[in-house]
């Protein structure tokens, strides 16, 4: 059982270390074509607190120092997965066209998505 937590502990590590760390690399330029489209301060902020996510989540366990600090890594993570899953792109609610990041909540409590403000929708 240890062997099996270890090696999901360590996958999780490098997906979060990878993403985290292509958010700190990329240019901004890069970061504003993904599909939602958010401040490149914040994104480097998000990519901070994924790479020290996946450290938290190795790292104590690994040197035996202050464990109790892993299960707070993997808290803060889940956080952020939680903010990445009901963060909608209000625009495209407002276009009509309905996408999976921001729609799934909805989609999943059989709820129908809330209504758009017109004023919203002028730019």
């Amino acid at each position: 059982m240890t062997y099996a937590l270890w090696i999901v502990q360590v996958l999780l590590a490098l997906l979060f270390l990878f993403s985290g760390g292509a958010k700190l690399v990329l240019s901004p330029e890069e970061l504003l074509k993904g599909p939602v489209v958010l401040p490149v301060l914040f994104l480097r902020f998000i990519g901070v607190c994924e790479v020290l996510g996946a450290l938290g989540l190795i790292l104590p366990g690994l040197l035996r120092i202050r464990p109790g600090l892993t299960p707070l890594a993997a808290a803060g993570l889940v956080i952020i997965m939680i903010g990445a899953t009901v963060q909608p792109d209000w625009r495209r609610f407002a276009s009509g066209v309905d996408n999976a990041g921001g729609g799934a909540p909805f989609g999943v409590c059989g709820l129908r998505t809330p209504p758009v403000d017109p004023a919203m929708t002028e730019t």
